[in-house]
């Protein structure tokens, strides 16, 4: 296909011309062009935004059977990513990982799953009945923080479970650290395996040749990536990429019918037409200046007293000299546990202070993303905020001293149940200081979100580490996704 067709945007300019055709219309959305929008909504959006807001017509096409200009809009963005075909996404890369492991796994089979996963993948997996074995992502103990999974221990995991046909990765991470997808993917093909992964934070990857190798140019047969996380898809826009050699496409495409809304947002897939033109079209140019600044700031913040943001050359500590990560540098975690204060701390000092907002906070970071939306005052904010903050001296916080104490999420990678059995079985509710040593199986996913792994899988027993992770997180602040009122966790009732 030639490059110049990168430029076209077959699904908006169809919804343009449709919108300036002032057609008479008995359809839904009820608000007919915005003219039964509330009031003060119009006033702030203005009407243009009502006009594309539009239902399956012959005109726009169908997102459950595309033939026209959405068919078209996907082939083009296969086509920009390199892969057989791309399907958009609406409900997050949260549908786009269910999806692709209906499209995989069969129930009951073995399923090699990295325990850094989102929780929207373990959703896949209890919705699928697959039979996970999780295996665990290297540690960086000077970082402090959990990196991936490294070509080692997805090795020793693939040999030690030959029966297992399929493998979920996560890469990058939210802190921008990718697996080693360059050796890990051609390995699990060589041994017969399907490879899904989840690449919500990699959207922008494939665009740049100073950022990590994607999942898709690696060699996956799926990947799931957040197009509205890091480039111009508006907020749950996704995309999902494929390789037919070892996905059954017919398949996909009926299980994505089956999973996706019948009434999908026209709005969120212009986006998504709109976000694959510019980034194929002028995606280089723009993600220039977006590492740049990231770059700059990350130097910048090295240089600031009590403040530290690690790159790439700072990935290996003495205990990973065999392992091979690399890092999105848009994404900057910046330590800040010598401050005396938590990551959750310093968000919250930002946000009411200095007007600035971050991604995610943990005991001992902030996580800031750079993005092509991002300017260099904005950067200069950032900058002259976390100065200020440093000059007011080394502070007391009460995050000073839980943030020494909490660790690493204890995550585990034996289960009891398969996430499916725990998740159908009876349960009770119990505070969480009532499970300490008590070894109860959780029945829920406990998350901390973001950035969105689970602390705990359904079928998992409750121990005492991680249940006084879990008393620390909450002391701090964290949202905790999965413990209902009280602090009560559901467990398998015995």
């Amino acid at each position: 296909m030639s490059a110049d067709r990168q430029f076209q945007t077959p699904l908006f300019d169809a919804m343009l011309s449709l919108a300036r055709s002032r057609k008479l219309s008995f359809h839904t959305p009820g608000h007919k062009s915005g003219k039964g929008i509330s009031t003060r909504f119009r006033k702030f959006v203005g009407p243009n935004i009502f006009s594309i807001d539009l239902t399956t017509l012959d005109e726009v096409d169908s997102l459950q059977k595309p033939r026209g200009v959405i068919k078209e809009a996907q082939q083009l963005a296969a086509d920009a990513y390199g892969s057989d075909a791309s399907f958009f996404l609406l409900n997050g890369s949260s549908g786009g990982n269910h999806a692709m492991i209906l499209a995989a796994c069969q129930p009951g089979e073995t399923v090699l799953v990295a325990r850094n996963v989102h929780q929207s993948v373990v959703t896949g997996l209890i919705l699928s009945g697959a039979r996970p074995i999780f295996f665990l992502p290297e540690v960086n103990f000077d970082l402090k923080l959990v990196m991936n999974v490294s070509f080692r221990a997805t090795k020793t995991a693939i040999d030690a479970n030959p029966t297992a046909r399929t493998l979920i990765l996560s890469s990058p991470n939210y802190y921008g650290i990718t697996a080693d997808l360059e050796r890990i993917i051609p390995y699990a093909h060589k041994k017969g395996m399907v490879v899904l992964v989840d690449e919500a934070h990699g959207p922008h990857l494939h665009f740049h040749p100073k950022l990590p190798c994607d999942a898709v140019d690696a060699g996956a047969d799926c990947s799931v990536q957040s197009t509205h996380k890091i480039i111009g898809g508006m907020t749950q826009a996704s995309m999902l990429h494929v390789k037919r050699r070892r996905i059954d496409m017919t398949h996909l495409a009926s299980v994505l019918r089956q999973m996706q809304t019948t009434s999908p947002s026209y709005i969120l897939m212009a986006s998504l037409d709109l976000a694959r033109m510019q980034m194929a079209t002028e995606g280089e140019k723009l993600l220039d200046k977006a590492i740049y600044l990231a770059e700059d700031a990350r130097r910048q913040i090295n240089g600031i007293p009590h403040l530290s943001c690690f790159g790439k050359t700072d990935l290996l500590g003495a205990d990973l000299k065999e392992a091979s990560f690399d890092l999105d540098v848009t994404k900057l975690t910046i330590s800040v546990e010598a401050l005396g204060l938590s990551g959750f701390e310093v968000s919250r000092i930002l946000n009411r202070d200095y007007q600035i907002q971050v991604e995610m906070s943990d005991p001992g970071n902030i996580l800031v993303i750079v993005s092509i939306g991002d300017r260099q005052d904005d950067l200069d904010c950032l900058i002259k905020a976390l100065q200020s903050i440093s000059k007011k001296g080394k502070l007391e916080g009460k995050g000073k001293k839980l943030s020494s104490e909490v660790g690493l999420p204890p995550l585990s990678e034996c289960a009891t149940l398969t996430p499916r059995e725990a998740f159908f079985k009876p349960k009770e509710y119990w505070p969480l200081e009532a499970c300490d040593g008590k070894l109860k199986l959780s029945a829920n996913m406990v998350t901390i979100y973001p950035p969105g792994i689970p602390a705990l899988i359904p079928g998992e027993p409750i121990t005492p580490e991680i249940g006084a992770y879990l008393k620390k997180m909450s002391m701090f602040g964290a949202i905790i996704d999965g413990l209902d009122g009280g602090n009560k966790i559901g467990i398998v009732r015995e």
